[in-house]
């Protein structure tokens, strides 16, 4: 039976960091972003809101500002290996963030079957952003089983990884879960947790090798 394993982005695949704060460092924007990142941490504001601030704070933002921010950013290492490993067992990887949707999409060229993040237009911004695209904790589930029924996979051969508060839903669904590097009430949840900056390490923590699945689904000596 295949298996889906769901990554969040903020502070999971990206070491100690977020995809915003990246890209505002970029536009010369730290000390914006940090403030905006603890009002929203605690929970002055929701993710909407959040989206639309940071649309406005972005003004100036173009493609370039945004490679500049995915391809300096402070990523696990082993996040190709293992999502190669994943696709040569038969299983399925995504990535499910509430994040810029233009910046976690391109973790599909790394290999990801599917990437989500809250949707933004297109950069340049030349369009507002629409508050009911942006991705909160409960849509995170959602896609989680949109996912599944897209891949036929089912609920229970589900993996989850995460760090924060936002994946404390996705947690309570899975029923494998990966804190990575996280919050200890993500931690108080999971089933596993890593800490490290070696992304194959924590999928090692719920890696079923090939020989043993096969051997647990009885095809191994069936004559």
């Amino acid at each position: 039976m295949a298996r889906l394993h769901l990554f969040d982005l903020d502070g999971t695949l990206l070491y100690g960091t977020a995809a915003p704060v990246e890209i505002s460092r970029q536009l010369g924007l730290e000390r914006e972003i940090a403030e905006l990142e603890r009002d929203f941490v605690a929970g002055h504001i929701d993710s909407g809101q959040y989206a639309l601030r940071v649309h406005a704070l972005w003004e100036g933002l173009t493609d370039t500002h945004v490679t500049a921010a995915f391809d300096g950013a402070p990523w696990l290492t082993g996040i190709r290996e293992t999502w190669d490993a994943i696709r040569s067992n038969g299983d399925y990887c995504a990535v499910v963030s509430l994040s810029p949707s233009f910046f976690v999409e391109r973790l599909l060229a790394w290999g990801a079957h599917a990437a989500h993040g809250s949707l933004f237009p297109d950069v340049p911004f030349t369009e507002p952003v629409n508050p009911t695209g942006v991705l909160t904790a409960a849509a995170k589930v959602e896609i989680a089983n949109r996912l599944c029924e897209e891949f036929g996979v089912r609920a229970a051969d589900c993996v989850a990884y995460g760090d924060s508060l936002s994946d404390l839903d996705l947690f309570a669904a899975m029923p494998v879960s990966v804190a990575v590097n996280a919050d200890p009430r993500l931690v108080d949840l999971a089933t596993h947790t890593y800490v490290g900056r070696d992304l194959w390490k924590a999928y090692e923590l719920v890696r079923i090798p090939v020989i043993e699945a096969l051997d647990e689904g009885g095809l191994l000596n069936s004559e």
